[in-house]
């Protein structure tokens, strides 16, 4: 691990110096906080690569992100040179540092109207290129009206629909077989897309979300690592999702999207790849991410190829991750909560209903990472006991844990 001078900053306030896990991560109190880390770091990589090539996300996590790269870059009064937050590179109203930067697009329903509010493209253009000042002509965008078709999308696919199953088998009327010819000249379309990127050498610096199945950009659960630029049909996960922003799960169940892959993002070995995440909903996919070998089931853990990823997450985010479980069992008085929750996490772990806990098979369990035991014999009516053997004077009563407690691996 390398940190940056923005990295080692927040690397240290955070407390978490030494990790267990497969990428880095920083740790920040809240969502605000994350977007300026965010774009501190942005900012700073930008100063070093004013001709990179980038890829920024769209949706409600970059809110702060946008918000703090406008006001860093023009000079706002609580990020000038006698605030302690802005060490590293300054950045003024005149400096036209972003005009430099070839800009990516990650992806897009498709088809969708550009113009349209919910557009991915009407996004990018309206945050990135008029708000933050991106050139327009060094952007590489995906704008439903410029990609080929057998006329108009809206006559080939009326309904918004896509069939992929024409890639492979024969059309069955005039409509479909200009759905497969459609087809077929864009996945053309995402194929030069991805060469062009190629020619540039790669993304440079991504920053993405994550989805509430671990996609990053629209990798789903199950996404080849490898894969390139294509179009794409979508899981419930995400569908249900971007259902408020397209009008219903009845719509968003039947668009597809055009996204770059995992091997697009990881093309280039050098690459700065973010992913940042607030929420505790977040929390169980982050921890898959960071921790587990790399696995379909878990897209972003494909970034654990590249030397500089990182997460950048809020309290609730990491609230999983082993170290941060470790730290919480282990420092401060111990209390009914701790001991509730380690219960759970024991059910969880064994596959086993609270009150099975001191019968045969579970007589003696232990934690050893969170320094916790409970002795042979332990029933719900026993006090809970520390790893000194200390008696902290209340009973542990599982009755407070249902039998729901039972979670399924």
């Amino acid at each position: 691990m390398n940190p940056s001078t923005v990295e080692q900053e927040y690397y240290e306030r955070s407390g978490y110096r030494e990790q267990s896990g497969r990428i880095p991560y920083i740790i920040v109190e809240n969502f605000p906080e994350l977007g300026l880390l965010t774009a501190r770091r942005f900012l700073e990589w930008v100063a070093e690569n004013p001709e990179g090539v980038v890829s920024l996300p769209t949706g409600k996590t970059p809110e702060f992100f946008i918000k703090y790269t406008a006001e860093l870059m023009a000079g706002g009064p609580r990020f000038r040179g006698d605030d302690k937050r802005s060490n590293g590179p300054r950045f003024r109203g005149d400096d036209k540092s972003l005009r430099g930067l070839r800009f990516v697009q990650i992806d897009d329903f498709y088809p969708i109207n550009p113009r349209q509010h919910n557009s991915f493209y009407h996004y990018v253009n309206e945050f990135y290129i008029k708000g933050l000042g991106l050139d327009p002509k060094r952007a590489l965008l995906i704008n439903s009206d410029e990609i080929p078709v057998m006329g108009r999308y809206q006559d080939v696919f009326p309904d918004l629909t896509i069939d992929l199953t024409l890639r492979h088998r024969e059309p069955a009327s005039r409509l479909e077989e200009l759905q497969q010819k459609s087809i077929f000249r864009i996945d053309s379309w995402c194929m030069e897309y991805e060469q062009r990127i190629r020619e540039m050498g790669g993304i440079g610096f991504f920053l993405g979300g994550i989805g509430p199945d671990g996609h990053i950009a629209f990798n789903i659960k199950g996404s080849d690592h490898h894969s390139t630029t294509r179009l794409s049909p979508t899981n419930y996960a995400t569908q249900a999702a971007a259902a408020g922003d397209l009008g219903g799960i009845e719509v968003s169940g039947r668009r597809h999207v055009i996204t770059i892959g995992l091997g697009t993002i990881t093309m280039n070995p050098d690459a700065v790849a973010i992913i940042f995440a607030a929420g505790e909903a977040k929390a169980n996919i982050v921890k898959a991410a960071i921790e587990n070998e790399p696995d379909v089931q878990s897209p972003a853990s494909v970034l654990q190829k590249l030397p500089n990823a990182r997460f950048y997450l809020t309290q609730g985010a990491a609230k999983q991750l082993t170290d941060v479980q470790n730290r919480y069992f282990s420092t401060g008085e111990w209390t009914v909560e701790k001991s509730i929750r380690r219960v759970l996490g024991y059910c969880q772990e064994n596959n086993v209903f609270a009150h099975k806990i001191g019968e045969e098979g579970h007589e003696e369990w232990e934690h050893k990472g969170a320094g916790v035991y409970c002795h042979p014999g332990f029933r719900r009516d026993l006090p809970h006991r520390s790893a000194e053997g200390g008696d902290p004077g209340f009973p542990l009563d599982l009755t407070m844990l249902t039998k729901p407690c039972k979670i399924e691996k």
